[in-house]
C-alpha cells in the first residue's frame, strides 16, 4: 500500500513545483494536511487565493467520508491518547483499506499505528521526492492529477476480488451516478449517504431473511 501511495505523492510534489511554489511546501501540505485528494484540491485553491470560508467547506464536502469510516476503524484497538490522536489524524484511504478486513481484527495497537506511521511517511516522502526533482520533469507531461483516481480504482477492484460481492459495487456506482447528475454541488457527500442508507438497508433485509431461514 505504500508503494502505491509513494508515486501519488511524486505526482502531487510534481504538481507542486510547476505551480511555482517552493520545493518545501509539499512536504509541508502532505506533512500537516496529509489527506491525499484534498491536498490535490488545495493546491488550486491556495494558487487562486480563495477565501478561508471556501476552503474549510471544501475541506468538509472532500473528507466528510471519513465520518462512515469512523464506523469500521478499528481505534478501539489503539490504545493511549496520543496513539489515539495519530492514528484519527492519519486516518487515510490506504489505512483504512488494510484495516478493516478479517485479518486486521488481531492487529495491536503498535501495528496499526506504524501501518499508518509508514504509509504517511510514504506520502509524505513521495511529495517531498517529486518536489525536489520535478524541476527536472516537462511540463508538458499530463495526468499526474489522476493519480488519486487510479488509487482509488486498484483499491476497489481489490476489494471486488476479495469478497466478490457484486451488489456493493453496482450499489456504489448507481449512488455515484445519482449524485453526480441530481446533486452535481454536492456529489460526494450525497453518494456516500445514499450508499450508507443502502448498505444499512441491504444489511437489515439479508439479516430479515436469515432469521427466518
Amino acid at each position: 500500500m505504500g508503494l502505491g501511495a509513494y508515486p501519488m505523492g511524486v505526482a502531487f510534489g510534481v504538481l507542486v513545483v510547476h505551480s511555482g511554489l517552493d520545493w518545501w511546501w509539499a512536504s509541508v501540505f502532505s506533512g500537516f494536511i496529509y489527506a491525499g485528494s484534498l491536498e490535490f484540491l488545495f493546491l488550486g485553491l491556495v494558487l487562486a487565493t480563495a477565501p478561508l470560508a471556501s476552503v474549510a467547506v471544501t475541506a468538509f464536502l472532500v473528507n466528510f467520508r471519513h465520518v462512515f469510516y469512523a464506523l469500521s476503524f478499528p481505534l478501539h484497538q489503539v490504545r493511549g491518547p496520543f496513539g489515539k490522536a495519530y492514528s484519527t489524524f492519519a486516518l487515510s484511504d490506504e489505512a483504512y483499506a488494510v484495516t478493516t478486513g478479517e485479518a486486521a481484527q488481531s492487529y495491536s495497537s503498535r501495528r496499526i499505528l506504524l501501518l499508518q506511521v509508514f504509509i504517511h511517511l510514504y506520502w509524505a516522502g513521495g511529495a517531498t521526492t517529486g518536489a525536489l526533482f520535478g524541476s527536472v520533469i516537462p511540463d508538458r507531461i499530463t495526468g499526474l492529477d489522476f493519480a488519486v483516481t487510479a488509487l482509488f480504482t486498484v483499491l476497489a477492484i481489490d476489494a471486488f476480488r476479495v469478497r466478490r460481492d457484486i451488489p456493493t459495487p453496482v450499489l456504489a456506482l448507481v449512488c455515484a451516478l445519482v449524485g453526480r447528475f441530481v446533486f452535481p454541488g454536492q456529489m460526494l457527500l450525497a453518494a456516500f449517504l445514499m450508499f450508507t442508507a443502502g448498505l444499512m438497508a441491504r444489511y437489515a433485509w439479508i439479516r430479515k431473511e436469515r432469521a427466518h431461514a
